[in-house]
Parts: C-alpha cells; sequence; structure tokens
C-alpha cells in the first residue's frame, strides 16, 4: 500500500508522459468531454456561446474573411468555430482527435446545409495536399503540448499556409501560472463519474515546474478491474517566450492579445492570444 501511494504521489519529469488519447479516444471520456464543449453556457472544454460570437465576428473582421479565405480549425472539436466560419462564407477543414465530436459538427454542418471538410485525426499526424490562408487553434490547446510537439505543429503550420498565411492560437500566461499552487486530493468518481460509468477513486496530484513554467494535473483512476494514469500538461508563457516559439519556426508575431476576440493585451490577462504570419 505505502508502495502504491508513494507511485500515485510521484512527480514525473515535465511532459514525461503523453496520453492524449485517453481523453480523445475512450468512448467514455470523449462523449462526457463533448458534454462540456457543447455546455453554451460554461468555459470548460469551449468558449461559452456569447463569447464564441464575438471571437468569429473578430476574427472575420481582423482577416477579412470571405468566401476565397481557407481556413483550417486545428482541434476543432463538436464545431463551434468551424460552423460559424463556414455560415460566413469560408473553406473550412477542422480536424480532431475526438470521434463524438466530429460526429456531433457532421451533423451540425448537415443540418444547416454547409460543406465542412472534417478529418478525424491526432493533429499531430494531419498530413495534407491542401494550403490554408488561416489556421487557428483554439482554447489553449497549444499549451498542452511538448517543446518538441510545439516546434513540429509550428513547422507543420508554416507548411500548410499559403504565402502571408496566419496563425490565431491562444496561450495561458505567467500570471495565470503564478495563480496556481500545488495540491493533492482524492474522491470517489471525481468529476462525476467523468472518467468511467463504473465506480472509481481519482487521486488527483497537480504538480507545479517553476524552472520550465509548466503545471500538471496528475489523475490516477482507480477501477475494480484496472488502474490508469492520465497526464494533463499545460504550458505557461511570457510575451517573449511566446514571441520566441514563433520566430525560430519561420514567423512574424504581428499581434498580441488578451483573447481571440481581439481584447487588447494587458499584463493580468490570464491568456495571450497570439497573430503570427508565415515569413
Amino acid at each position: 500500500m505505502f508502495k502504491e501511494i508513494k507511485e500515485i504521489n510521484s512527480r514525473p519529469s515535465p511532459f514525461q508522459f503523453y496520453t492524449a488519447d485517453e481523453l480523445w479516444t475512450n468512448e467514455h471520456t470523449s462523449k462526457q468531454m463533448l458534454k462540456y464543449h457543447i455546455n453554451e453556457a460554461i468555459d470548460v472544454s469551449s468558449r461559452n456561446k456569447i463569447f464564441i460570437e464575438r471571437s468569429v465576428e473578430w476574427i472575420v473582421s481582423y482577416f477579412g474573411v470571405d468566401n476565397k479565405t481557407e481556413i483550417a480549425d486545428f482541434g476543432c472539436g463538436p464545431g463551434l468555430y468551424t460552423t460559424r466560419l463556414a455560415e460566413r462564407g469560408a473553406i473550412v477543414t477542422g480536424i480532431d482527435f475526438s470521434e463524438s465530436s466530429l460526429k456531433y459538427a457532421k451533423q451540425t454542418a448537415d443540418k444547416k446545409g454547409l460543406k465542412i471538410n472534417y478529418v478525424h485525426a491526432n493533429y499531430l499526424d494531419f498530413e495534407t495536399p491542401d494550403s490554408f490562408d488561416l489556421i487557428i487553434m483554439i482554447m489553449c490547446d497549444f499549451c498542452a503540448l511538448s517543446p518538441e510537439q510545439r516546434n513540429n505543429m509550428l513547422s507543420k503550420f508554416n507548411s500548410l499556409l499559403k504565402p502571408d498565411g496566419s496563425v490565431l492560437l491562444d496561450v495561458y500566461s505567467l500570471n495565470s501560472f503564478n495563480q496556481k499552487e500545488e495540491s493533492a486530493s482524492y474522491e470517489l468518481n471525481q468529476l462525476n463519474g467523468f472518467w468511467s460509468p463504473d465506480d472509481y477513486y481519482c487521486f488527483v496530484n497537480t504538480f507545479k515546474y517553476e524552472k520550465e513554467k509548466v503545471i500538471l494535473d496528475k489523475y490516477t483512476i482507480i477501477e475494480e478491474s484496472r488502474k490508469r494514469v492520465v497526464y494533463n500538461w499545460l504550458q505557461y508563457f511570457s510575451k517573449n517566450s511566446l514571441r520566441n516559439e514563433f520566430e525560430k519556426n519561420g514567423f512574424k508575431v504581428e499581434e498580441l492579445y488578451s483573447d481571440v476576440a481581439g481584447k487588447a493585451f494587458s499584463s493580468e490577462s490570464r491568456e495571450i492570444a497570439v497573430v503570427a504570419k508565415k515569413l
């Protein structure tokens, strides 16, 4: 028992493990994630409906989106942005790991008579001969990737963009990092049965990596017949560290904002949105 508890509370190296499939390809958890996505009143898996509408209007205005604009949404989920951008005339591709989310997105597109190209894939592995005017990655997905994965992602974006194409994505700021604290807890059926339809105990360890500016939420899920560990990594950024990552991968940072709806940048903001152009 002592050895087991010690293992549960052990601190891995930053980004040592990658377990995204437990969230996005597991049948039960992917359906739970979808419920959070399509709840229009909360900011959990997606922003709330009012923010998304405001964000899309800003994107259309800022990037001059029209019926010739080709957009790729990496981590599109149930199509909350892709649907709205397609309604405004854009030619849209959505890429996502979750079969449940894409099924919902496709059903929405069919109901609205929208032609949207949805691709079921881990966006780290996504390849296409198509090229895009704009690539978006929203809800701080970029933060969940390791340094190597982020570099690969930016390199992929660069190769997929047309000349003068742009990227829009958001990340968590150091202001947000400074408000985080380490903790440890456990709960029966944590998050109201999010991890399994059967009873389970979930041990949650939050680790803070001061040097690397990384937070880990480590979930150890123990059911009667099995044990799983899910690692939710988040990288936090300063303006300079974000700018450096883009510039070393062939981008020029055009603007920094406090969110993907174009709110003016503030040092107090918990997020940073970046608009970067392919060189």
